[in-house]
């Protein structure tokens, strides 16, 4: 049923935060709203299946809203805009909120932080090291990836971890068949929040 309902919710919800990709994004047509408030609306859904009408779910919808409006900019402009990316490390407000009325709330809550601070240390040694492979879009990003990956345990935050760097190589590969060249950047955000939708959904915890 929370699954169902979420449906128009997040339609609704994509259709309304397409547009705020225009200062990055040169042209948000209508195609580019329906396309983006259908994955919105998926995502919700899928979620809402996943945890139904649990104290985090709020959180979890935060997280896919911004999740859809990234990956659009992303993959038009190979930018994760601070505008977006900074202002969703509130998701921790939101966790914290949850965690009185969640089974094992308060630990939780502690690994979800300790999820965001290693995932994010993790991809800034990546960033500065080799800096060709992601950037500093990429890292800020991940910290909140892994705030989530966290909230569910151990066991999610390194399957978020290998789904991300195996989509990341997958579309990778496909790039450089289609574009017959190893040179170019490729846009690693979607990789990194479809395999931390990915993780949410298969963990067991």
């Amino acid at each position: 049923m929370v699954a169902l309902l979420l449906v128009p919710v997040g339609f609704a919800v994509g259709l309304l935060l397409t547009p705020l990709a225009a200062p990055f994004v040169e042209d948000v047509s209508r195609r580019h709203r329906m396309a983006t408030a259908l994955l919105t609306a998926v995502t919700f859904s899928l979620l809402g299946w996943r945890v139904g009408p649990e104290p985090v779910l709020p959180a979890l919808l935060y997280l896919a809203a911004a999740a859809t409006l990234l990956g659009f900019i992303d993959i038009k402009t190979k930018r994760l805009p601070d505008r977006f990316t900074l202002p969703s490390y509130a998701a921790v407000a939101l966790l914290a909120a949850a965690a009185p009325f969640s089974d094992n709330g308060p630990e939780r809550l502690l690994h979800a932080l300790i999820g965001m601070v290693a995932l994010f240390a993790l991809f800034f040694l990546q960033a500065f090291f080799v800096p060709s492979g992601i950037g500093m879009g990429d890292v800020k990003l991940s910290g909140v990836l892994g705030l989530y990956l966290g909230w569910f345990g151990r066991d999610t935050w390194i399957l978020g971890l290998l789904t991300t760097y195996l989509l990341g190589a997958l579309a990778g590969i496909t790039i450089m068949i289609v574009r017959r060249t190893r040179k170019g950047e490729f846009p690693f955000g979607p990789a990194m929040l479809a395999g931390t939708l990915i993780a949410v959904l298969a963990s067991t915890s």
